[in-house]
């Protein structure tokens, strides 16, 4: 049974980028790109339209930026009408950008520098495709750190979570593994990644990165 090729939609208002981005991205037996918007308003519909798995999103853009359009990309409702998730990757030609940040905690999996090498980029589709965040969450706290003000108190969901859950929580914001959180719980990984599975569950979050986001969001890193 022949697997279906990761669909990559590219989003950038220099189309002779989204032209060199293309054929990297073409070159790749298991990826297509099946469309490229110049702005933000198309990539949120063309994100309905063509159902891609990826997205690579240009983060500042005339009319509607990547940010907004991330957003828009996460809304509830948009989420709920999907049959299939959608991840979006943020290029940006800034390192610790502020928008990058905020395109995260809208429901990016991360962020390229739009100057990153052509296997990078392709690494990059493959990790969100796969359910992982292309930044690591150490550096992803770097990122966010000092950004935004703790909200309180926390949701419903939280209360939920078991005291083991959350040492696992506030683990994992801190950028650990699953095998180094499991040599400090004293547990084995099967038993983490297990833990991790209902800690995303319980927020109703979709990855490690989103657990980074509601930890920094809330004032529970520490």
């Amino acid at each position: 049974m022949t697997q279906e090729p990761i669909r990559v939609l590219l989003v950038d208002d220099q189309e002779l980028f989204r032209a060199g981005v293309a054929v990297i991205v073409d070159a790749q037996p298991e990826m297509r790109v099946v469309g490229q918007a110049g702005d933000g308003h198309q990539a949120v519909r063309l994100v309905d339209e063509l159902a891609p798995d990826v997205v690579l999103m240009d983060v500042r853009m005339p009319e509607l930026d990547g940010v907004e359009a991330t957003r828009q990309i996460f809304a509830p409702a948009r989420v709920a009408a999907r049959s299939r998730p959608v991840r979006v990757v943020v290029l940006t030609t800034f390192n610790l950008d502020d928008r990058a940040a905020t395109a995260i905690r809208c429901g990016a999996s991360g962020f390229l520098l739009k100057d990153t090498t052509p296997a990078m980029l392709i690494d990059a589709v493959r990790t969100v495709h796969a359910g992982n965040a292309v930044l690591a969450p150490q550096d992803l706290g770097v990122l966010l750190e000092g950004r935004f003000r703790p909200r309180t108190p926390v949701p419903p969901g939280y209360e939920a979570l078991t005291d083991k859950e959350r040492e696992i929580l506030r683990a994992v914001a801190r950028g650990l593994s699953n095998a180094e959180i499991a040599q400090q719980v004293f547990a084995g990984e099967s038993t983490v990644k297990t833990h991790v599975g209902g800690i995303l569950r319980k927020l109703d979050l979709r990855d490690r990165v989103q657990i980074v986001v509601f930890a920094h969001e809330h004032g529970l890193v520490g």
